[in-house]
């Protein structure tokens, strides 16, 4: 008896096209490197020895895409090459989609890949701004369906910069010079030691650990760093809401074109907090030396110890103004008032075009 074979035909999601990919291993030498890719998941970790990256490419055009290292204006590259004008990369989403312009060596954004250098350093790329073509990465639709997942490893003391299109950015534990560049993509860092700097043209970013100096910059998009200790916290994002707990810094300065502005827990001679649009609520758990508060529409509450001791220059266009601390007013009108706080060795400004200004004496 001939018994038939059955041939079952399956064929692969993109899913399991990306699991079936093996992961590429590269390494790059050198004290300054520099990663860019269009399109997928970014992880950064410790690592030893030199700098290594591991490559898993994935989608129907995987194969299509290359793999370029060599110097760059003095840095040692990794470069993600997509030979196509319009990207598909599902995880973005139906509907969305991001432009940009990529140069013929691969490399894209702001162009400044001498992120790290002294500011008295020469900049003579300013001709990489304009140059390259330009790329759309959709959601769906016609295009090179391809992608790459980096995984980074960093030794210590490495100092690096990672640029991605869009997807997604992962940082834990490392410990060194860290720059990130993300046009779309959401980014995440815990227990960074070193200098970390984030730039997102739209996207959340969440810090949580940080030691050093940071700094974070975003076009669109909510930011929280909590648990901070370090020279100095900077953040400036043009629309979203900034949230900061325990941080203890030297400096802390918060902007936000728009959005509220929330500092609980925080420990700093020098606290900025500025935003277009949007209320601000700080909780200060040491005097200032110099604290200024500015929001051009909503409320403002200061929380400050009992020893508080400033001179204060309060402006309010429409709102009143609050204090749990004895003031000795030396000049008062209807938009301004100027006075001090016990001993007045610090010094507090104060201003919102509309708004209640509140000076709250910590209880505990």
């Amino acid at each position: 008896m001939r018994v038939p074979t059955i041939v079952t035909l399956v064929s692969m999601t993109p899913a399991a096209v990306a699991a079936a990919q093996q992961a590429e291993r590269f390494t790059i030498p050198g004290e300054e490197i520099a990663i860019y890719n269009l399109a997928g998941t970014v992880t950064i970790e410790p690592g030893t020895g030199a700098a290594t990256v591991l490559v898993t490419r994935a989608g129907s055009g995987a194969a299509k895409l290359s793999i370029a290292q060599g110097e760059l204006e003095g840095w040692n590259t990794l470069r993600v090459v997509y030979p196509a004008d319009r990207i598909v990369y599902p995880a973005l989403g139906k509907g969305s989609s991001t432009d940009l312009k990529v140069r013929p060596d691969g490399t894209f954004g702001d162009g400044d890949i001498h992120h790290w250098h002294d500011d008295d350093e020469d900049d003579d790329d300013d001709h990489h701004h304009d140059s390259g073509r330009r790329v759309r990465i959709v959601g769906a639709g016609d295009g090179l369906e391809a992608s790459a997942d980096l995984r980074i490893q960093l030794p210590a003391g490495q100092r690096a910069s990672v640029y991605l299109a869009v997807g997604k950015v992962a940082v834990a534990n490392v410990d060194g010079r860290l720059a990130v560049e993300a046009h779309n993509a959401p980014v995440s860092a815990t227990g960074t030691r070193g200098m970390l700097s984030v730039d997102v043209g739209s996207g959340s970013v969440t810090v949580t650990g940080a030691r050093g100096d940071l700094s974070v910059d975003t076009g669109s998009g909510p930011v929280e760093v909590s648990k901070f200790e370090g020279t100095e916290l900077s953040v400036d994002t043009g629309s979203g809401d900034v949230t900061a707990s325990e941080i203890k810094a030297d400096a802390i300065s918060i902007d936000t074109g728009s959005g509220d502005i929330r500092l609980s827990a925080g420990s700093a001679p020098r606290v900025m907090l500025d935003t277009g649009s949007g209320g601000v609520t700080a909780d200060l758990r040491v005097d200032p030396v110099a604290l200024s508060v500015e929001t051009g529409s909503g409320n403002i509450a200061i929380t400050a110890p009992a020893t508080l001791g400033a001179e204060v220059d309060i402006e309010t266009s429409s709102g009143e103004v609050e204090s749990d601390f004895p003031l000795q007013v030396t000049r008062h009108s209807r938009e301004h008032l100027v006075g001090r706080i016990g001993n007045g060795q610090g010094k507090i400004e104060i201003e919102t075009g509309s708004g209640d200004v509140r000076l709250l004496r910590k209880t505990s």
